[in-house]
């Protein structure tokens, strides 16, 4: 069995001048500063990224967590790359980290040894990348990760309340590469080798880079013209009209050059490489991690690597589409999938560590069931702008066979050491319920419910119906809750069939634009109805980039330029949230009061059966006030904050 430390130098890109110094290199090619403690894990961007640069022949090292309170030291003391300077804030957006769906600062960091706060600022991309300038004018800058994908045009910045212009007018970057950057880095990489300078590098897929207005074209079939900054700012709904342009190409396989101005500067997107070849994301998967964090931490745990040390990511890419998840904005919609071997080669190197009992903690991915999914005719894929294959119904081109992934989880559990392997990503229902017609591909796909349950589940399976109201789900683009109520019969049939006692653990979201208070009390009248007393939950957070955020901020829906309500004020957030916990004493009277408010006794009767406030002993509450959300408009009734008693993650 190995063990889980590992002390030689020579098995971890460096992060210190002591280490550069055994490595025997006398200069360092790329350097990447993290906003993340350094794990050498394919999960963990900033390693992906240094270990790719290195397959390339080039010395990379990584300053993980620099300090920048001080004299700037920690961005002194690896001294000038001979190429460039990278930034990879973390593998979640700093302001979902950092503060709640309340905007209260957190007291914990799961990226950081010993869950530590304050080792990283509010964007780093922009902390960083100022310091570095002040350090190293002349040196590139290239940023990359969550933050800085997800803020490339304008954007609505909730934990400001305000919209900002693309990060790149806010932080001192020569270059963005969005979305998964492995590709386009190592593109970059040979092209300021081989002597091109930064600025001369205005074509590289997957770049973000600011030009002076004077180089923006006219609209045509190769270039989309978006609404400027200073329009958005005046007119919120040109805002929404932007996001769909952005959305569409970021979801298509042949894609434009997006143009946004700024004052007198223009912002160029240049669209994304092809979804990534089998062999391409077995090549990234495959390198030399070691897995673990590094020896600099020794001692200290770091949480977010504790949950995924026994994972295994099969997949990138979800065409799920939902209106509150960044996934499709960051990935693509188009899944690229691992080769059954690197997958096996993985969960072998997972049963030699030290730690490993048995148990694969999950065979999964953006969302569970998606693996060698795709299109059957794929020219039809290339002309398709649909943001979601799944809503508003599932696509008739999609092959749904669940039979490749039987097939793994198969080959998985027959390895040497493995006891069981689990599915702890969230599992698509919609997805693997859908009949397609084709006999071979629904026989599979009834099996794969069945062994799913009977043999992947660690006693509790975690689905996402996110609501029960289905106007509140459309806007979501999430299935009618009907298909929840056909799963879940599966899963006791299952369950009874194989004498299990498991759980199905769901997933809900109050205060999503398009849910009244109404729907949140239909919501827990259909969740005492199922006896369900819920406990991942979560308080909507505007994130940038998804539709659910345009329509927080403008009050418009992008696609249809309808009025939706939304919750804004801590008040009408608080009414909603309220009614996840209908099964608390101590939130009964305020339930009791607000669905008196809302003229619907009906519903206290179905909550509290038999209820009589003379005999009401729960301690004493205010109603909630009435929901009058931003935007009382027409109601389309016709998502990431912390999930209540969960590990928070960033969907």
């Amino acid at each position: 069995m190995e063990k889980n430390t590992y002390t030689d130098p020579k098995l971890w890109l460096p992060t210190s001048v002591k280490e550069v110094e055994a490595l025997g290199w006398d200069r360092l090619d790329v350097i990447i500063f993290s906003g993340d403690a350094y794990v050498d894990h394919p999960s963990f961007g900033a390693a992906v990224i240094g270990r790719v640069l290195q397959a390339h022949g080039l010395k990379v090292a990584i300053v993980p967590q620099p300090n920048w309170r001080d004299d700037l030291r920690d961005f002194r003391k690896l001294g000038r790359p001979r190429l460039f300077f990278g930034i990879s804030p973390g593998a979640m957006d700093s302001m979902v980290n950092h503060y709640t769906a309340a905007r209260r600062r957190r007291s914990d960091d799961a990226y950081t040894p010993d869950a530590r706060h304050g080792m990283r600022p509010d964007y780093p991309t922009i902390v960083y990348s100022r310091a570095l300038r002040s350090i190293y004018p002349d040196v590139p800058i290239i940023a990359g990760g969550i933050e800085a994908s997800l803020r490339r045009v304008s954007h609505y910045d909730y934990w400001q309340d305000c919209l900002r212009p693309s990060i790149m007018v806010d932080a001192d970057v020569d270059m963005i590469l969005y979305g998964m950057g492995e590709l386009s880095i190592v593109q970059l990489a040979e092209r300021l080798a081989s002597g091109e300078r930064i600025s001369q590098i205005t074509d590289l897929p997957q770049s973000v880079i600011l030009r002076p207005l004077s180089e923006m074209p006219s609209a045509d079939s190769g270039n989309i013209i978006l609404n400027s900054y200073e329009k958005c700012l005046r007119d919120k709904r040109l805002q929404s009209a932007n996001f769909k342009h952005v959305e569409q190409q970021s979801n298509r396989i042949h894609a434009s050059v997006i143009w946004q101005p700024h004052g007198d500067r223009v912002v160029r997107i240049n669209p994304m490489h092809p979804p990534m070849t089998t062999a391409q994301i077995d090549a990234s998967f495959d390198l030399p991690y070691t897995r673990l964090p590094h020896p600099r931490y020794k001692g200290k745990t770091i949480p977010a690597w504790d949950m995924i040390k026994h994972s295994i990511n099969m997949h990138r890419g979800c065409f799920g589409g939902c209106a509150f998840c960044t996934i499709s904005a960051h990935q693509g919609k188009f899944i690229a999938s691992r080769s059954k071997e690197s997958i096996l080669r993985e969960a072998r190197q997972v049963t030699r560590m030290a730690d490993f009992k048995g148990y694969i903690s999950d065979l999964g991915g953006p969302s569970a069931n998606m693996y060698r999914m795709g299109g059957r005719n794929l020219s039809l894929c290339e002309r398709c702008m649909r943001p979601s294959c799944l809503h508003p119904k599932v696509c008739p081109n999609l092959n749904n066979d669940h039979g490749p992934l039987l097939d793994i989880y198969r080959a998985v559990d027959e390895l040497p050491g493995v006891k069981k392997s689990f599915i702890g990503s969230g599992v698509r229902y919609d997805l693997s319920m859908h009949v397609s017609g084709d006999e071979r591909v629904d026989r599979n796909n009834r099996r794969y419910n069945e062994e799913l349950i009977r043999d992947h589940v660690s006693g509790r399976l975690k689905i996402a119906p996110e609501h029960t109201c289905d106007g509140v789900l459309s806007v979501m683009r999430k299935p009618p809750f009907s298909q929840f109520y056909e799963f879940r019969k599966i899963f006791e049939r299952v369950n009874r069939t194989c004498g299990l006692r498991q759980q199905l653990i769901p997933y809900f979201i109050s205060s999503h634009p398009g849910c009244r208070e109404i729907d949140m009390a239909e919501l827990a009248a259909e969740t005492r109805d199922l006896n369900m007393h819920l406990e991942q939950v979560q308080d909507f957070t505007p994130t940038p980039m998804t539709v659910a955020t345009e329509i927080y901020y403008s009050g418009y829906h992008p696609y249809t330029g309808e009025r939706v309500f939304c919750a804004v004020s801590p008040e009408e957030k608080l009414a909603q949230r309220q009614y996840f916990f209908w099964y608390d004493r101590a939130y009964r009277q305020g339930i009791v009061a607000s669905l008196r408010r809302l003229h619907r006794p009906d519903l206290i009767q179905r909550l509290f059966p038999g209820y009589n406030s003379r005999f009401d002993v729960s301690p004493k509450t205010k109603a909630a006030p009435s929901s009058k959300g931003r935007y009382s408009g027409k109601s389309n009734n016709v998502a990431s904050g912390q999930k209540h008693g969960s590990t928070r993650k960033q969907r």
